[in-house]
């Protein structure tokens, strides 16, 4: 990396246009060049389009009809944000947000940042279980626990056989897949489009949203896949390879956030308008993920239920895998090493993520409920995630010339101030 007095740097929050339309600074790109670095975007963005989303999505359609649609647009909005900034730490320091914790940070700081985000993810894996669960209840009308375990030992046979390319891979087709589904069935359904216009741009709170409207936000906004974005862009160690080929890379991934997020927001707002327009046009609450199989009717009949099913085990079992590899950057970071699935920092976070996560499913009463409240329950934490993220990136110490310019530091507080001022609602309403 060049000296830190190089005046061509430029911090994250300059050439947001430049990274928009392009830029030439490392030469000519053909508009392909940017396929070979779509990827880590899509490896966060299936983290919420998970069981934990579907439940969300649903409960706020089938509650509120369009009412709710900001919070995703919201929820998106923050996202790219926080995703941008968070790739931006492993790109330019070569530490995920672990790693950078652990090492900029006294230990009676950073180890209980750090555990409440272990126990978020925790929060995380037993909701993408428990929805590859159900699922298996739904397609062969398997036993909850033993289809959570099923599922448990299925996301951790990928996750200690595959390397990042082949989960990459499985994942993007797993989103392909599901994004099709819902999209698609826009067509087939009655949509009123002028509320649900206004319903993406307008906030309102409707009487007893405030626990959807978390859940909504915490099942997008999740705390593990900042943790897990960081991680993935520095396992590629582009600090080492020049300013150049980092400040090309910041362009670049700009590009994969975006494009990634978009997906998110076009598939989660699709869940959302689908349950307003099949639920809440007949007074239906939907209380269960196999009751909300039905909104596929219109385009697949009496398959829906099975074409549900099977869009919703590729949504546990691969958000399920994130989940665990998002355990394993955390655990192994908190020992001062990057994620490594051979290494036991990294390998015995992810098989106790699992395993605990099992367990707690033992004790879920009502399975819709606990995906709901396990996405509001991320919401509690991730003001400290967004916090940490905040804190290293806008350090000169951490960051160097690539720390935070002040236009970022602002955008990304009025998020922080956003995301507690919700949550003090959501207390106060409980």
């Amino acid at each position: 990396m060049q000296s830190p007095d190089n005046p061509s740097a430029t911090s994250p929050a300059d050439g947001l246009l430049r990274k928009i339309f392009g830029s030439h600074h490392s030469g000519q790109r053909g508009g392909l060049d940017i396929l070979k670095f779509i990827g880590p975007g899509f490896l966060v963005t299936v983290g919420f389009i998970d069981p934990g989303n579907w439940a969300s999505n649903m409960a706020a359609g089938s509650a509120f009809g369009y009412s709710l649609l900001w919070v995703v647009t919201l929820s998106t909005v923050m996202l790219i944000v926080l995703q941008h900034n968070a790739a931006h730490l492993g790109i330019a320091t070569g530490l995920c947000m672990s790693e950078a914790a652990t090492r900029h940070l006294p230990r009676w700081v950073s180890r209980p940042v750090l555990l409440t985000a272990v126990l978020a993810t925790l929060a995380t894996t037993m909701a993408e279980v428990l929805g590859g669960a159900i699922a298996l209840n739904m397609l062969v009308g398997l036993d909850l626990r033993l289809g959570a375990v099923l599922v448990g030992a299925a996301s951790l046979s990928l996750l200690l056989t595959n390397s990042y390319q082949h989960v990459e891979r499985w994942i993007i087709g797993f989103v392909s897949l599901i994004g099709i589904s819902f999209l698609i069935e826009l067509a087939f359904v009655k949509v009123s489009w002028v509320p649900a216009a206004a319903g993406w741009v307008v906030p309102t709170l409707p009487g007893g949203s405030m626990p959807i409207v978390m859940s909504v936000l915490g099942a997008v906004v999740m705390p593990h896949n900042l943790f897990l974005h960081s991680e993935i862009i520095q396992s590629r160690h582009f600090e080492t390879k020049g300013d150049d080929a980092i400040r090309e890379r910041m362009d670049y991934e700009f590009t994969d956030t975006l494009f990634s997020m978009i997906v998110g927001w076009a598939i989660n707002s699709a869940m959302v308008i689908l349950a307003a327009a099949t639920f809440f046009q007949h007074g239906i609450l939907v209380d269960d993920l196999a009751q909300a199989a039905s909104v596929l009717a219109p385009m697949v009949g009496p398959a829906a239920s099975l074409i549900f099913a099977l869009a919703l085990l590729m949504a546990g079992l691969s958000s399920s895998v994130t989940a665990g590899m998002a355990a394993g950057t955390i655990t192994a970071g908190m020992s001062g090493e990057p994620y490594d699935i051979h290494d036991r920092h990294s390998s015995l976070g992810v098989i106790a993520t699992f395993v605990l996560a099992v367990v707690v499913i033992f004790f879920v009463r009502d399975a819709f409920e606990g995906l709901v409240w396990s996405q509001a329950l991320l919401s509690v934490q991730l003001p400290v995630t967004i916090v940490l993220l905040i804190w290293l990136t806008s350090s000169h110490r951490v960051m160097g010339r690539y720390a935070n310019g002040p236009s970022l530091k602002l955008v990304l507080w009025a998020i922080a101030a956003i995301v507690i001022a919700l949550n003090v609602m959501l207390l106060l309403n409980v």
